[in-house]
């Protein structure tokens, strides 16, 4: 399964970006781009990755929405506080990656608990190593830093597999070096259980969305 099949992205909010559209028909998310010769460099979030022009079939700016103004308050309401849901959901948004994958992805990982630790040290919603978090420059602890970071390093692996949803997930789960060293998913029971079992999730949310809506 790749992810331009996954489901149709959400829609994007107002932060002024692009949507490179490949070939395959995937939409990859970009603060800019820019071409050289036969080569496309797609930046975002901090990061570049590098695409044959051939490949690129459009570029398509990314719609902005201007928020209303809110009406005054004759008192200031009381803010109304974001749930975990609600910030995979945003982080979701902001990567432009399906929400309901992502939770997926929670529910695999940590089973929605931000205390978990896993026994190799992994922590949080995201189960985000101690590494990978300095790297994104995280507190893995905090619960909004944790959903960002794990989010923004999955699509992360996501563009950097090409969109090969069991190849990103694998490197989620067991590193970029085990997918590396086995040309793809690695042999590990553990591995192959964790991508069957965010697929199967996702798939199962998929299919409950699509019941509610025929109703």
């Amino acid at each position: 399964m790749r992810l331009a099949g996954l489901t149709v992205f959400l829609t994007a909010l107002a932060w002024g970006g692009e949507f490179v559209v490949l070939e395959n028909g995937q939409r990859l998310y970009a603060d800019r781009h820019e071409r050289e010769g036969a080569v496309v460099r797609v930046f975002a979030h901090g990061g570049m990755s590098e695409f044959d022009a051939s490949r690129v079939v459009a570029v398509e700016r990314e719609e902005t929405v201007e928020a209303a103004a809110p009406a005054e308050p004759e008192t200031a309401a009381a803010p109304v506080p974001r749930t975990a849901r609600d910030l995979v959901d945003e982080a979701a948004h902001r990567h432009g990656l399906p929400a309901g994958f992502v939770r997926s992805v929670v529910t695999a990982e940590s089973g929605w608990n931000p205390a978990a630790i896993s026994p190799k040290g992994a922590i949080g919603y995201m189960q985000l190593m101690p590494g990978t978090a300095r790297a994104l420059g995280a507190d893995p602890h905090d619960p909004a830093q944790n959903i960002e970071a794990g989010v923004a390093y999955l699509r992360a692996l996501l563009v950097q597999y090409d969109g090969d949803t069991a190849r990103a997930l694998a490197a989620y789960n067991a590193g970029p070096g085990a997918v590396s060293r086995h040309g793809g998913v690695p042999p590990y029971r553990e591995t192959r259980t964790y991508i069957q079992r965010v697929l199967r999730e996702f798939q199962k949310t998929a299919a409950a969305r699509e019941t509610h809506a025929a109703r």
